[in-house]
């Protein structure tokens, strides 16, 4: 009788966990921040880039949109002692600014205040805006020439950040950086999608040929 041979005891080896590389972790955080900002931001800035799309079209195409000006006049008198001084230096300027602006509802802010020998000249701008206001120093006695421009022109100096001040073109930075951070976070997000990454880099290459190549023939 042939004894069989014993059955084999297989022996299961513990599972080894394989360590994540760090390089592979680096990645994925990296492209799951990089998905986050950018979706993010383009809720944030998503009015932001609407405006300065809508805007750019009306700037490029000022024809279309051409409103019509509505002139304004204005006559009064400031008190005579801000303005009948021998020394120019002692002329009250921020009483007649700040009385002008408040008596007529003007707008904008001082661009200009000249002093003549004979007159005092003020100029007030804004977006789509601006008044200019002309006071005789013998007498006190003023005139102002308002103009409004309408709500396109408005929008259109807001697009240029031209007589807006301080605070808005403060915004516009804030957006051009806004605009920015998103643009360079899809740029690292199609980096990490390996199906997308050749077509997508060859399409940013030749929208960028494409625009040199418009600007080097069509550009005059």
């Amino acid at each position: 009788m042939v004894n069989s041979p014993a059955p084999r005891t297989l022996i299961r080896r513990p599972k080894v966990e394989k360590e994540k590389e760090p390089k592979a972790v680096w990645k994925k955080r990296t492209a799951l921040f990089s998905r986050w900002l950018h979706i993010y931001l383009s809720m944030v800035s998503f009015v932001i880039i609407l405006f300065f799309a809508v805007t750019g079209l009306t700037l490029n195409h000022a024809e279309w949109f051409d409103g019509k000006e509505v002139v304004k006049k204005y006559t009064g008198k400031v008190q005579l002692k801000w303005v009948k001084v021998k020394d120019t230096a002692a002329i009250a300027k921020l009483e007649i600014v700040q009385y002008l602006k408040h008596t007529n509802h003007l707008k904008g802010e001082i661009s200009d205040f000249i002093i003549d020998d004979n007159q005092c000249t003020l100029t007030f701008l804004g977006p789509g805006y601006s008044a200019g206001a002309f006071v005789n120093r013998e007498t006190g006695e003023y005139k102002i020439t308002e103009t409004s421009q309408g709500f396109v022109a408005v929008m259109n100096d807001l697009h240029k950040g031209r007589d807006t001040g301080k605070k808005w073109r403060i915004l516009v930075d804030i957006a051009a950086v806004f605009m920015t951070l998103l643009s360079l976070t899809g740029i690292i997000m199609i980096c990490f999608m390996k199906k997308k990454r050749f077509n997508g880099f060859v399409l940013a290459i030749a929208g960028a040929v494409i625009c040199y190549l418009v600007y080097y023939f069509l550009v005059p």
